[in-house]
């Protein structure tokens, strides 16, 4: 009788590591992808020192963002309805995902400089604060910044002797530099770039990548801080 019954359970058990053995397989897998597998967004070098004026008429600074994570853009006179860059999916997929996580993305900033159609810095923001007021959901100047100032300095960076300003005959059109994208980390090191082009399909795309690189960033400084609380 007590043979029976310890057939049963080993019957039992077997049963229950087949259903369960799958998951806990993808379970080790996973985890073992996290801690090992983890993939940090490459560093493209450190962005000149910049600075602007905001719609509140203060001067600010590369030195006023230290240990804050910046996304750059540059917004024409002529925007939303016609941008250099995809405007609505920056608005949505960006903007949005900063203010509705405020308490995780405390320390990021979206920062727009503000030109007109021959790319020269405008120097009246209310214009364009007013357009953003009306068009983006819950709009805030704390966390959208509007800069009146050379979004050049900033784009001026050159890797692999490449440079974001590069305007030269394999260029689509003048000014391109502002279609990209910036993404720069809390020591002022461009981590990514990318190419949100309003007439380009793809554009929407480009933004969400965008917002997949921000939360690889995030996730380093996470690690970072889960290793620095071990030691």
């Amino acid at each position: 009788m007590s043979s029976r019954k310890n057939s049963l359970k080993r019957k039992s058990f077997f049963a229950l590591l087949l259903v369960f053995f799958p998951a806990i397989i993808l379970i080790l897998v996973g985890s073992r992808s996290c801690d090992h597998k983890f993939k940090e967004l490459d560093d493209y070098g450190k962005i000149k020192p910049y600075s602007f004026i905001d719609v509140n008429g203060k001067k600010n600074s590369d030195q006023d963002f230290k240990n804050t994570i910046v996304i750059f853009t540059v917004l024409q006179e002529s925007c939303p309805f016609d941008c250099s860059l995809s405007f609505w999916p920056l608005e949505r997929h960006i903007y949005q995902q900063i203010r509705k996580n405020r308490k995780k993305l405390n320390q990021v900033r979206l920062i727009s400089f503000v030109v007109d159609k021959d790319g020269k810095p405008v120097k009246d923001l209310s214009n364009m604060e007013n357009i953003l007021k009306d068009n983006v959901l819950k709009y805030d100047a704390n966390l959208w910044i509007l800069a009146s100032g050379d979004p050049k300095s900033i784009y001026d960076i050159k890797h692999n002797n490449i440079n974001l300003l590069e305007t030269g005959k394999n260029s689509h059109k003048k000014n391109s530099y502002q279609d990209l994208i910036l993404l720069v980390d809390k020591k002022s090191h461009l981590r990514m770039a990318l190419n949100g082009n309003a007439k380009d399909p793809e554009s929407e795309g480009m933004i969400r990548r965008m917002k997949q690189s921000l939360g690889l960033l995030l996730k380093q400084y996470d690690k970072e801080k889960h290793s620095e609380g071990k030691k």
